[in-house]
């Protein structure tokens, strides 16, 4: 169904029906302003009031006619016979009246929502007919979630309008006033002090606070997380939401860019190995541009910014030009596939320290491999799937052990998650084999041993789904045997 709102007010709308539902009904439209004729050949106790207590009801005891649809604006069967109630859609459809019969959404072209109302605000929820009790218990949560004089803000802000567009004639501003008018206590302080909305009174709440009248240019970035929209910070969805333009590289998933409003302008700057796409001089120069005009802009970057994100340089050359920068953290990304795949950072007798490093290169990474392999702590390698051949011979030839437990998660926490586990001198042969392509996190360390209990499920898992029927599956499911 397409959700819209219909102004029903001084127009005319046919129930048909004599007991409670078409009560419900008929009072409903009522309660909106509707001109509302009841027909029944038998009229229920609940019906007669209405017609009491409504100057814009009539009740008219007889059957339905097809001429009765004559000026009507929407019909609602509620009779609980099925042949009448087929007749009146029937004739509906003919006159190209909308119809709803009550509990038969076959009949219907369409459903009443369940409505939270506020006043000015109203918020319908409905599944098409098909869940009405999922939509009963929605409404009850948002009826308690929902302040009550929130129809009333609505108004206070449509008396403001005029004078704000004024004041902030680019829209960009606006949004940001509203957006600020309405978090925190600004909203309910300026209803509750009873000031007016005289344009002087406007213009001082608008420089209260912009701070000046205008906001200064900034840039938000923000971290997603791992991949599961769900691991978002609540700071981080908020400042997604809110975004007029969002830059974003190629490891934000289509999931997390949907929580962003449609209007938004969305640019990829995603890079992978061998393709570039933008390069970091580039993306630089489209963040500072987008946010000069004053758009509300969020560069958003996987995992957390400020962990091999390059978060920092981003900042530093924004401000170097004048914008201000906010940081959201995000979940990185091994916190997260470790949580998805069962392996702690951590573990108190087994691993009291980890250490981050990138694996972006060829193998010939300029770092200290000597202290790396004596690290005797958990050891995460992140963008080093095309450097593992490299990494692991460094490792064991600066004294780790060879047998040394390595996993791999490949889009961890995502519905696409694969884990694998091994051994520190197969590492490359596991990658291949397995089919690792990135995103990855490599997790080296007698943590993984902690995994098994994962790496069994999802052997258990693949085996239940049926051996032969998905060859992906069930080889991943052989090299998870293999290692338990």
């Amino acid at each position: 169904y397409f959700p819209l709102f219909l102004n029903v007010t001084n127009r005319k709308c046919l129930v048909v029906g004599g007991g409670t539902l078409a009560a419900e009904k008929a009072r409903l439209l009522l309660d909106f302003g509707a001109l509302v004729t009841i027909l029944c050949p038998r009229i229920g106790e609940e019906i007669w009031p209405l017609e009491e207590n409504y100057v814009s009801c009539s009740v008219e005891n007889r059957n339905f006619q097809a001429r009765d649809l004559n000026g009507i604006a929407l019909v609602i069967s509620a009779t609980g016979n099925i042949e009448v109630d087929s007749m009146i859609a029937s004739a509906a459809q003919t006159a190209s009246v909308p119809v709803n019969v009550v509990d038969n959404k076959k009949l219907s072209t369409f459903s009443v929502a369940a409505i939270v109302d506020r006043g000015s605000i109203q918020i319908a929820v409905s599944s098409g007919g098909k869940s009405p009790s999922l939509v009963a218990r929605l409404k009850d949560e948002l009826e308690v979630l929902l302040p009550q004089n929130l129809g009333v803000l609505a108004d206070l802000a449509s008396k403001m309008r005029p004078a704000v567009k004024k004041i902030l004639p680019k829209i960009e501003s606006r949004r940001k006033f509203w957006r600020k008018f309405f978090e925190g206590d600004n909203a309910q302080t300026y209803l509750l002090s009873n000031q007016g909305v005289e344009p002087k009174e406007v213009k001082s709440l608008v420089q209260r606070i912009t701070g000046s009248g205008s906001f200064p240019p900034s840039v938000s970035i923000v971290g997603s997380g791992p991949g599961d929209p769900d691991l978002l910070t609540v700071k981080a969805l908020r400042k997604i939401q809110e975004a007029d333009v969002l830059v974003y590289d190629r490891l934000v998933g289509v999931e997390i860019l949907k929580r962003a409003r449609k209007e938004s302008k969305k640019i990829f700057v995603g890079k992978s190995k061998g393709q570039h796409t933008c390069g970091q001089a580039e993306i630089n120069d489209i963040l500072l541009q987008e946010a000069l005009p004053g758009r509300n802009v969020v560069r958003l970057k996987g995992g957390d910014p400020f962990v091999f994100g390059r978060g920092g340089e981003e900042r530093a050359f924004l401000m170097q030009h004048g914008i201000e920068v906010e940081i959201v953290s995000g979940i990185t990304a091994v916190l997260g596939c470790g949580a998805a795949s069962g392996i702690p950072m951590t573990h108190r007798n087994i691993s009291q320290a980890v250490t981050f490093i990138t694996g972006h290169g060829d193998g010939d990474l300029s770092v200290d491999w000597k202290a790396l392999a004596q690290l005797g702590h958990t050891l995460v390698i992140y963008m080093g799937i095309g450097a593992a051949h490299g990494i692991a011979a460094n490792l064991i030839s600066n004294g780790m052990p060879s047998r040394t437990p390595v996993a791999v998660v490949e889009n961890g926490t995502t519905p696409d998650e694969k884990l694998v586990v091994g051994k520190l001198e197969t590492l490359s042969l596991l990658i291949s084999e397995s089919n690792i392509t990135p995103p990855a996190i490599i997790i080296v360390g007698d943590v993984v041993d902690q995994a098994r209990l994962e790496v069994i499920r999802l052997a258990d898992k693949a085996r239940a789904s049926g051996m032969g029927q998905n060859e992906d599956v069930n080889k991943e499911a052989k090299i998870s045997e293999a290692v338990a």
